[in-house]
Formats: C-alpha cells, sequence, structure tokens
C-alpha cells in the first residue's frame, strides 16, 4: 500500500473512533470507559451505587400504560447512549434490547431498569473485548431464547 498511497507510520493505535485500544501481550484490549464515564455524568448516576448484573434473571417488561408515563425524548438519549456502548459490552445487549421495545411510551418501570443497567455500568466502567492471538482460534456463541416470552407481543426473546 506504502507504494501506492501517501503512508506515515503513526505508531500503534490507541484511540479509534470513540473506542479506547490497547495492545498488550495477550492481544488488543478495546472499551469505552471513557464514554461509560460521559453517560454516568450526563444521566446523573457518576455517583449512584453499582450492581453485579444489569437485569434480573427472568425480567418480564410490560408496556403497562396504566403506569406513570416519563418523557420519551430523555429515555430515547439514554437507551441509544446504552445501544452505543454495547460495541464493546456484549454483557449488557440483552438488557438494553429489552428496554429498547419502550421507547415509544416509556413508563417509569421502564426507566428503572434502564437506570439499573447504567447502575452496572458504574461498577463495570473498565470492561471491554479482549481479542487473543491464537492459531487455532474458534469462534462460540451463546444465547438465551425464551420462545414466545414477550407479555406484549408473545415474540421470541433472543439474547
Amino acid at each position: 500500500m506504502a507504494k501506492e498511497f501517501e503512508m506515515k507510520d503513526v505508531g500503534e493505535m490507541s484511540y479509534f473512533l470513540g473506542v479506547d485500544v490497547k495492545q498488550i501481550d495477550e492481544g488488543i484490549f478495546m472499551s469505552r470507559k471513557k464514554y461509560a464515564k460521559e453517560i454516568l455524568s450526563k444521566f446523573r448516576m457518576k455517583d449512584c451505587k453499582s450492581v453485579s448484573t444489569p437485569i434480573e434473571a427472568g425480567m418480564k417488561l410490560k408496556a403497562d400504560l396504566d403506569k406513570e408515563p416519563i418523557n420519551p425524548k430523555l429515555f430515547k438519549s439514554l437507551v441509544g447512549s446504552l445501544r452505543y456502548l454495547t460495541f464493546t459490552r456484549p454483557d449488557i445487549i440483552f438488557a438494553v434490547g429489552l428496554v429498547s421495545r419502550y421507547m415509544e411510551q416509556p413508563r417509569q418501570d421502564h426507566l428503572s431498569e434502564a437506570n439499573k443497567i447504567l447502575r452496572c455500568i458504574k461498577g463495570t466502567v473498565y470492561y471491554g473485548l479482549l481479542f487473543t492471538h491464537s492459531k487455532d482460534s474458534k469462534l462460540v456463541g451463546y444465547s438465551y431464547s425464551d420462545y414466545g416470552g414477550g407479555t406484549n407481543d408473545r415474540k421470541s426473546t433472543l439474547g
């Protein structure tokens, strides 16, 4: 490529499109700790008490229109921020996907669950992805499906 294009070596990548990149002996570690701290500040959760999981096992949210509505603009901003963080945080993808379903008519219980995700992020700001060096790499994935467990539309949930 250097023959075809004018290039110069600027050293190892350390930050790219909002992602912190660290090249270490074990491999490449990618995280968004700066962004995680920013969204905790933005939503006034930087001093909150942390929790260990983003959502309780078996949690079922409902589109209960009898409950207190909240500002949809605030909720959409929060969920959008969380979705952007999932690129380097697969541990929160399921929980973020669950609260994302209620962006049109969010209620207080939906906001409470989204805030719980923020509380989990508070305790795991430095989490990220580690891509290790290996000659015999395998891509392994796990999923959980509850086949028709959606409380509003009976759709399957996959996470």
